[in-house]
């Protein structure tokens, strides 16, 4: 099984680290990411105890910015950061060709691993989630973490999906958003998928029954 070697708390059973933030994205009065500004952002939030980051995510603002963009923030962030936390990069999409592209320009840009969102507005089956992932998942050698978000996504992805998704070398987590603590609790009972908490109100009830982190 891949783990990542970044931040000190990165380790089979919580290969992302344990307390990762999801980055704003700064930008420039004339709208121009502002790389110095996100590199700062960066070694702040490491400074106040995080040991990962997500960059190109939701609270990025990754459906507004370019590839190019998202590109150079990950190698910004990568420069600022270097071995001091876990650098996860957004590179989900609702199309899986899209999805597959993004997944090789974070590997380039050296991401440590990267976030596989549900597809949005397509509305896929279990069955074409699965597709969907495996595919991205088998472009890369980074670690996945699969988002699983259905106020924004619509679908959500079920349990029995998860579980398949789970035998896969390169899936190693979910990031829930999702809050329905019965079916990740099976999850985590069934699987050996690190599990994080996506919604701050819900961190302490997804840590007490399992929860690699938040």
């Amino acid at each position: 099984m891949p783990t990542i070697s970044a931040g000190p708390t990165a380790a089979p059973g919580r290969p992302f680290g344990r307390v990762l933030s999801a980055m704003v994205t700064p930008f420039t009065s004339d709208g121009a990411i502002d790389l110095d500004r996100a590199q700062e952002l960066a070694e702040h939030l490491i400074d106040l105890g995080n040991d990962g980051l997500v960059v190109n995510g939701t609270t990025g603002e990754s459906p507004t910015t370019t590839d190019k963009e998202k590109t150079d923030l990950v190698r910004a962030v990568m420069e600022a950061v270097g071995s001091r936390a876990t650098v996860v990069a957004g590179a989900g999409t609702y199309d899986t060709a899209h999805s597959l592209e993004q997944a090789r320009n974070a590997e380039k840009a050296g991401a440590h691993g990267i976030l596989v969102v549900t597809p949005y507005y397509s509305r896929p089956t279990q069955a074409g989630l699965h597709a969907h992932f495996t595919a991205v998942a088998n472009e890369t050698d980074l670690p996945v973490m699969l988002y699983d978000i259905p106020p924004r996504s619509v679908v959500p992805i079920e349990v029995d999906t998860l579980r398949r998704l789970a035998e896969h070398p390169q899936i190693l987590a979910v990031k829930d958003a999702k809050g329905d603590l019965l079916s990740g609790s099976e999850v985590i009972a069934n699987t050996d998928l690190a599990y994080y908490s996506g919604d701050d109100a819900l961190n302490l009830p997804w840590l007490s029954v399992g929860a690699t982190g938040c």
